[in-house]
C-alpha cells in the first residue's frame, strides 16, 4: 500500500468512527424517545437497527486489524488506530444498552419513574457523547479530559437513579407480600 493511500486509510478510518457515532447518537436519542413516548412501534424499529451498527462495528474493526496488520504503524498513527478501534467497541456497547432500553421501553406495563428525572440523564449522556467524539475529531486531549470528568457527573445521575428503581421495586415487593396491594386499596 503507497504511503498516500495509507494515509486516505487512516482518514477514512477517522471518517467511519464518527459517521458510526452519529447514527449510534440517533439511536440513544430514538432509544430515549420510546421509553419516554411508550410508543410501541419505535422501540421495534430501535431493536431492528441494532444490526446495522453490529454489521458496522465489525466492518470497521477488520479496517482497524488490517491496518495495524499490514502497515505496522507507530507513534500518532498507532495511537489513532488503537483510540479508533476502541472508540467503535464502545459505540457498539452503547447501541447493545440501547437495544436493552428499547425492549424494556416496549414490554414496561408502566410509565418511567417520575422521580427520576430521565431527560436530565439524556441531556447529559448525549452531550458526553457528542463532546467525546468531538474531542477525537479534533484530537484535542484537554476536551478528553473533560469527557472523563463529565462521565463522572452521568455516572452519579445513573447511579442516583438506579437505587431510586431498585429501592421502588424494593418497597412494591415487599407490599405486595405483606399482602398489601397499594394500587387495589386506591
Amino acid at each position: 500500500m503507497r504511503r498516500e493511500s495509507y494515509q486516505e486509510s487512516i482518514s477514512q478510518l477517522r471518517e467511519d468512527v464518527l459517521y458510526m457515532s452519529e447514527l449510534v447518537t440517533a439511536q440513544l436519542r430514538s432509544g430515549l424517545d420510546a421509553l419516554e413516548q411508550k410508543d410501541n412501534e419505535l422501540p421495534m424499529e430501535v431493536i431492528a437497527r441494532d444490526d446495522d451498527i453490529n454489521t458496522m462495528y465489525l466492518e470497521f474493526e477488520q479496517q482497524c486489524i488490517d491496518l495495524i496488520g499490514l502497515q505496522q504503524p507507530v507513534a500518532a498513527t498507532l495511537r489513532i488506530i488503537t483510540a479508533s478501534f476502541k472508540i467503535i467497541t464502545d459505540l457498539e456497547r452503547i447501541g447493545d444498552l440501547v437495544t436493552n432500553l428499547a425492549e424494556y421501553a416496549s414490554a414496561a406495563d408502566r410509565d418511567v419513574f417520575p422521580e427520576v428525572d430521565i431527560q436530565h440523564i439524556r441531556v447529559e449522556t448525549l452531550d458526553m457523547l457528542t463532546q467525546a467524539m468531538q474531542a477525537y475529531a479534533g484530537e484535542d486531549t484537554e476536551c478528553c479530559r473533560a469527557v472523563a470528568t463529565h462521565g463522572d457527573t452521568v455516572d452519579e445521575l445513573c447511579e442516583a437513579a438506579s437505587s431510586t428503581v431498585v429501592q421502588a421495586l424494593m418497597q412494591r415487593d415487599v407490599a405486595t407480600t405483606s399482602g398489601f396491594d397499594s394500587e387495589s386499596s386506591i
